[in-house]
């Protein structure tokens, strides 16, 4: 059965870093697009980037390029978002999940996501 598992997330102030990761099982990783998705406190689901199965395409959300840096370990099968500079309006619970490249909030499998609250 295909699983993604994120870890990672927690309470950090304003301008802090965190990684997080996904755990990815079940299927040939190396294979397949990947990206991060969040959703904030009374919004909808964002796409917040995404990486193609090499690892050698990326593309961001306008919000968070120049803070927020995707990458993966197809040796390890994981994913990671490095994730600088935060500010308040980070905070969600954010997801990683499988789908394709081209289309940001196209997936058909999800984590079951991992708190990120950038608060003082």
């Amino acid at each position: 059965e295909a699983q993604l598992v994120e870890s990672g997330g927690e309470l950090v102030q304003p301008g802090g870093s965190l990684r997080l990761s996904c755990a990815a099982s079940g299927f040939t990783f190396s294979t397949y697009s990947m990206k991060w998705l969040r959703q904030a406190p009374g919004k909808g689901l964002e796409w917040v980037s995404g990486i193609d199965a090499r690892g050698v395409e990326t593309r961001y959300v306008d919000s968070v390029k120049g803070r927020f840096t995707i990458s993966r370990d197809n040796a390890k099968n994981t994913l990671f978002l490095q994730m600088n500079a935060l500010k308040t309006e980070d905070t969600a619970v954010y997801y990683c999940a499988r789908g394709s490249f081209l289309s940001p909030l196209s997936f058909n499998i999800r984590g079951q996501g991992t708190q990120v609250t950038v608060s003082s």
